[in-house]
């Protein structure tokens, strides 16, 4: 048996029993997992309890802290460094031992991990899917998510996504890839992205009434990956006709059709999801900032509590 790595998993999840199996058999080498759930309505909480995780509850307050901000200032963790997998995420024997290596060197605060993105079965690899870098490996003392002023947008979900951590030290890159696939159907990804179109309508709408959160990371063209994506994404969104260019953009200038009829279709999903944004922004700025199915929260917010139920 394999001798237990000194990292703390912090996964978060919500009626996730379909991918969960598989994301936990492949963290036995962490420390600690920890299951960050919120009130999933399926066997979520069971089966992380039959692999051996902690299973901490979530309330969402409906504002900010959202759930990986919040389970990093809350959960005693017993390791110095964190490792953020998300449910439809697999960590692979050799980045393990990639990690193994990584946290004994004194020189990095955090790691850059590289996802391969699969859809219907097949790798993502054009479109500008790979590689994709994500700041997933820190000293959970010292990093947080950044907040981009969106919280007060509803159906955007309880749990960061798109938002990024903001660690200080230096920042290293491993080699080897962690995998990301759904084991849902369609339906789930449709209904995830309308949530995410919430979200991304309102940064849209930040960046263009100039209202970025000053503690964030910033826009540089000759930053990091992230911060060159902010660069461009100031850029992207004053620009016409965003969901035929994202179409463009992925499917034949970055090569999305070297991934077959997967690529076409994923090309054409990404194309509308940038058409919801679209039209949700425009909602935005006809109606002062708010979606229409924003209504007033009345009455004090629950607090945010957890139940340690696990071994």
């Amino acid at each position: 048996m394999s001798t237990k790595i000194p990292v703390s998993v912090l996964i978060p999840a919500k009626n996730e029993e379909a991918n969960l199996p598989a994301c936990l058999v492949s963290l036995e080498r962490a420390d600690e997992v920890f299951v960050v759930d919120s009130q999933s309505s399926d066997r979520t909480m069971e089966i992380a309890q039959e692999y051996g995780a902690n299973v901490v509850q979530f309330y969402f307050n409906g504002s900010w802290p959202k759930k990986k901000n919040w389970s990093l200032e809350n959960i005693n963790f017993r390791n110095e460094w964190v490792l953020i997998v998300d449910c439809d995420e697999r960590i692979t024997p050799e980045l393990w031992l990639e990690i193994e290596q990584a946290i004994q060197s004194p020189s990095y605060n955090g790691y850059y991990l590289n996802r391969r993105v699969f859809f219907l079965g097949k790798w993502i690899r054009h479109g500008g899917k790979y590689p994709d870098w994500n700041l997933r490996l820190f000293r959970h003392k010292i990093g947080r998510y950044e907040n981009l002023n969106t919280e007060n947008i509803a159906n955007t979900g309880d749990n960061e996504v798109h938002e990024h951590v903001v660690l200080t030290g230096q920042i290293g890159y491993l080699k080897k890839d962690m995998l990301h696939e759904d084991f849902r159907d369609l339906y789930h990804w449709l209904e995830r992205h309308n949530r995410y179109s919430n979200w991304e309508a309102k940064v849209y709408y930040n960046i263009l009434k100039q209202q970025d959160n000053s503690h964030t990371i910033g826009a540089n063209l000759w930053g990091d990956p992230v911060q060159r994506k902010r660069f461009l994404k100031h850029i992207w969104v004053r620009l016409p006709f965003k969901p035929i260019l994202r179409f463009i953009l992925f499917y034949f200038i970055n090569l999305g059709f070297l991934d077959g009829k997967a690529g076409y279709i994923y090309a054409r999903l990404l194309s509308q999801y940038e058409y919801q944004i679209g039209v949700k922004l425009y909602e935005l700025c006809h109606c002062h900032g708010q979606l229409n199915t924003v209504t007033k929260r009345q009455g004090s917010r629950e607090e945010n509590t957890y139940i340690n139920i696990g071994t």
